[in-house]
């Protein structure tokens, strides 16, 4: 006899299939591990949350993995969450779940999505790593931005970053091995493109533009101008010196510029900052006539003389021959030094050729005008010996004024071919001014002109034979000793005339015993000896030697007599 079949009908319609599948899902015949699935909170322990994901089925997760907030429950019965179940239930019923995994899975689920769709997440910069940065993004999740990928240049110092939060596009994702490397660059590099289109739109040579430093070099600046980067060079910076860039500018200032040249082929901009300001060099003969005095700063020295700056923009040179009156200097930063504040006078303007000549030394009086203010020829002068040259003796007169005494205008009967063989430096001398050239701001001194010329007298006053019992020295030199018979006439005692006590030299300011041993009216020299005196010349040659009133009364005459000796001699 065949079993009994229930005659209920079984109704296999989509409506009953879904119910039965609601019915199985609700037995936990569909909820595998690895899965996330939305729970209700049912019971809040001390150290455990409990969650029914359905189906009868319960599970535990740690109250650690949900965040506290401060004096309140972090969940309370009844809220939806959302968790992983790491496990089936156990021994006790229990089904292992976690809400940390859970929200991880769904922050590299939307990271995932935000990577397809080429979305741009934000981030914050948490800490240095090898190559580059770490930088939270959502979810507390880590991803990397290497260093190249920081900025459009490189960043020498990426420390100053973190803690900073930035924009940043998903170059490069791996959900599997937990990857993810962030590019800011490639979002910076997009900026600037929309912005350097929008920029190259508008750009004109002789525009003004507002733009920031970007960079800095020794020879100008490179300036931001929207994308588009310009060259401001340091000579278009300011009217004025710059040694360097960065005593204008620092990265980031704010600055407006003049757009000097740009080529939309290169695109190349070259800039200018001192040409939105008037040139002062405009009003440079206005401002600086000649005999102004005007103040200023020392920009540089050179070997010929010294930069003043006026004013920004406006330099002058003060010539090294124009820095003093009464010194010779060798080197203008013997006198002065860079950046010292100084006043000067203007000596001549040239705005057209951006030239000042100043002047140090017309602060003070002309030594040479108040020179010519108080002497004149013929005058008596003393001073001091300067300097000695083989023409002559320079002696000072005043501060700032030196005149030259001629070998020739040093004495009346000795022939000096060097004059330092009688003068030295800072000896003391008196002399006459012979003339005084205004054109070339010399004086010309003569020490014989002190004297009457002596010649017209000397063989009476001096003839050959005449003992002097008292000679001054007044010079010692090799070839013989140069003596002072009377003021206005001196002699040459030859080396080998001279007659010294053993061991005993002579000095100047001795006073010898001497005697005129030859009269030479031609070449007007007096020579004496030391040796034999009183026997060197007898009485009738003295005589003949001794030229009468009567016979010669003229110097003239007795040089006539004298040249006519030596032609009969010669005969």
């Amino acid at each position: 006899m065949a079993e009994q079949v229930d005659n209920t009908e079984v109704d296999f319609t989509q409506d009953s299939f879904a119910s039965l599948f609601e019915q199985t899902m609700a037995a936990g015949e569909l909820t595998k591990e690895g899965e996330i699935v939305t729970g209700t909170v049912v019971q809040i322990t001390r150290d455990n949350v409990v969650v029914d994901i359905g189906g009868k089925s319960e599970g535990v997760i740690p109250l650690s993995e949900f965040s506290l907030a401060p004096g309140a429950p972090p969940v309370k019965p009844g809220d939806k969450v959302d968790v992983y179940i790491e496990s089936r239930e156990n021994d006790d019923g229990l089904v292992s779940l976690s809400k940390e995994k859970a929200d991880k899975m769904k922050v590299w689920d939307e990271i995932s999505s935000a990577c397809e769709r080429d979305e741009i997440i934000d981030g914050t910069i948490s800490q240095r790593v090898k190559g580059g940065l770490s930088v939270t993004i959502r979810g507390g999740v880590k991803a990397f931005l290497p260093g190249s990928q920081v900025d459009l240049r490189p960043i020498r110092n990426l420390d100053k970053l973190i803690g900073q939060t930035y924009q940043f596009k998903v170059i490069k994702f791996n959900k599997k091995r937990g990857n993810i490397v962030l590019s800011r660059r490639v979002l910076l590099e997009k900026e600037r493109d929309e912005m350097k289109a929008k920029t190259l739109e508008t750009l004109q040579e002789g525009m003004v533009v507002k733009g920031t430093i970007k960079n800095i070099t020794e020879y100008g600046a490179f300036v931001d101008l929207g994308g588009i980067d310009g060259l401001l060079h340091i000579t278009d910076m300011s009217w004025g010196r710059v040694n360097h860039p960065s005593e204008v500018f620092q990265v980031g200032d704010d600055v407006m510029v003049k757009v000097l040249k740009y080529n939309p082929e290169t695109e190349r901009v070259s800039l200018g900052l001192k040409q939105t300001q008037e040139d002062p060099w405009n009003h440079a003969e206005e401002a600086y006539p000649p005999g102004k005095r005007v103040r200023g700063r020392v920009m540089s020295i050179t070997d010929y003389g010294a930069f003043v700056e006026l004013e920004p923009g406006v330099e002058g040179l003060i010539h090294v021959s124009e820095m003093s009156w009464t010194k010779k200097v060798k080197h203008p930063s013997k006198l002065l030094e860079a950046n010292q504040e100084l006043e000067c006078q203007v000596l001549e303007v040239d705005a057209k050729a951006k030239r000042i000549s100043l002047g140090l030394k017309q602060l003070e009086p002309d030594p040479w005008t108040l020179f010519t203010e108080r002497y004149h020829p013929g005058d008596k002068i003393k001073g001091k010996v300067r300097s000695l040259t083989d023409y002559g003796v320079f002696v000072g007169i005043e501060e700032g004024v030196d005149g030259m005494v001629h070998k020739s205008d040093l004495s009346w009967t000795v022939k000096v071919n060097n004059p330092s063989d009688i003068y030295h430096k800072n000896d003391d001398v008196e002399a006459i001014i012979l003339s005084i050239n205004h054109d070339d701001k010399k004086v010309s001194l003569g020490i014989k002109q002190l004297w009457d010329d002596p010649w017209p007298t000397m063989l009476t006053e001096f003839p050959p034979g005449r003992i002097l019992e008292e000679a001054a020295v007044i010079s010692v030199v090799d070839y013989g000793d140069f003596v002072r018979i009377r003021d206005g006439v001196e002699g040459l005692i030859p080396i080998s005339e001279v007659v010294e006590e053993e061991g005993k030299k002579l000095r100047v300011g001795d006073k010898v015993k001497c005697e005129v041993s030859n009269v030479d009216a031609v070449d007007r020299r007096l020579t004496l000896t030391m040796k034999d005196i009183g026997m060197n010349v007898s009485a009738d040659a003295a005589a003949a030697h001794v030229v009468k009133p009567a016979q010669a009364s003229t110097l003239g005459e007795l040089i006539k007599e004298k040249l006519g000796d030596k032609l009969n001699l010669n005969k």
